[in-house]
């Protein structure tokens, strides 16, 4: 029931996406997610990753042009990890299903006479080895991407507090010059009056030259 209501939150949100044209940081992302949906080996898994995706990808589209370098990373990696949960689920369930097989086929094996169990048992071990290989790759391919997705919740958690710590310090840097900005308001002196200006000397009087 939970999977069907998260199938159906997906559609909604596909729905209602933006219809003013495709954002250009947006677009690429849910082509992303449209080729998950696409392929009949993976749509059917991550469905909740895929969901936490298409969320950031439409917050992103939402987003004020400040924040939208923090939504573009944050929606890159919910992507990114959508991609991994769903290619590792796939190969999980591709896993099982090689290992089911290959019981069956040593089942089968014991079954038969002893004539053709020979003939058949070697067919059977050559492709039981085969698929043992398929399986050690698929699960050294599982486990690389495990740990690429726990890289990539890291980078998350480690973008996000990076970014509220410089939006305090910011705040703290606006506090601090509104604070001096109103110190200085308050303590500046009123305008001292100009001086009066000074009268000019009368010039003095020449000595008339004594008569001859």
């Amino acid at each position: 029931m939970s999977l069907r209501l998260i199938a159906a939150a997906l559609l909604f949100i596909a729905s209602t996406a933006h219809a003013s044209g495709p954002d250009p940081d947006a677009a690429p992302l849910a082509q992303r997610l449209q080729a998950i949906d696409t392929d009949p080996a993976r749509n059917a898994h991550a469905a909740y990753e895929r969901l936490q995706a298409r969320q950031a990808v439409q917050a992103l589209e939402s987003a004020k042009r400040k924040q939208r370098p923090m939504a573009l990373r944050i929606a890159r990696i919910r992507v990114e990890t959508a991609e991994i949960a769903s290619a590792t689920e796939a190969r999980r369930a591709e896993l099982q299903r090689l290992e089911t097989e290959r019981s069956e086929l040593l089942v089968e094996a014991s079954r038969r006479d002893a004539e053709r169990a020979r003939a058949e048992a070697e067919r059977v071990r050559l492709e039981a080895k085969i698929q043992a290989e398929e399986a050690a790759r698929l699960r050294e391919a599982i486990a690389a991407e495990a740990r690429s997705r726990e890289e990539a919740e890291g980078l998350l958690d480690t973008v996000a507090g990076s970014e509220a710590e410089k939006l305090r310090q910011a705040r703290e840097r606006e506090a601090e010059l509104a604070r001096r900005e109103a110190e200085l308001m308050g303590t500046a002196a009123p305008p001292k009056p100009k001086p009066a200006p000074k009268p000019r000397p009368k010039p003095k009087a020449k000595p008339k030259p004594p008569a001859r």
